[in-house]
């Protein structure tokens, strides 16, 4: 038997939890209903109580930390509790529907310009700015889903990539 490779997928794309657990819940049941085939999440849950809670999700999920991200070894041990959850460190390189993705917090922002700019990645996802934010540069997709918390622009938010398009949808929690 001939394995297939899936080159068409629906990732969903969120950053900077904060702790808020209502958006939370709100953006995991946005993303079951759009049915993602995995689910991306650019850092900041903040506290460890917050993983239970992403660990609804039907589709697995690949985390970085964020800068608010304080026990990062409770939140190693939360991500480990679920098997279908992973967190990779400070920055993950994902190959996922065809695509070479770079996923990172995206304090750094020397880093964040030389991993967009140098084309390393048909994908860039960050979070950190709470800004939802959707640009091409060069040839590189880059994509804030902004802020689920909804604490810094009172507008929760998530994003869901299409990898056969291209196509990025800001989705208001």
């Amino acid at each position: 038997m001939t394995a297939v490779k899936i080159t068409y997928m629906r990732i969903g794309l969120l950053s900077d939890t904060h702790d808020n657990l209502q958006m939370v819940d709100a953006a995991v049941e946005q993303l079951n209903r759009e049915e993602v085939g995995l689910v991306l999440h650019a850092g900041d849950y903040v506290s460890p109580f917050v993983i239970p809670r992403l660990a609804n999700l039907k589709s697995p999920m690949i985390g970085v930390f964020g800068n608010n991200d304080g026990d990062r070894q409770r939140l190693v041990a939360q991500f480990a509790e679920h098997g279908r959850l992973s967190l990779r460190g400070t920055f993950a390189a994902v190959a996922a529907g065809g695509m070479t993705v770079g996923l990172l917090h995206g304090d750094d922002r020397e880093l964040l310009q030389a991993l967009a700019g140098r084309k390393a990645f048909d994908i860039v996802i960050h979070g950190h700015t709470h800004q939802a934010e959707v640009r091409n540069l060069g040839g590189t997709l880059v994509v804030n889903p902004g802020e689920v918390c909804g604490y810094l622009t009172g507008r929760p938010t998530i994003a869901v990539l299409d990898t056969a398009t291209r196509d990025v949808e800001l989705i208001s929690l």
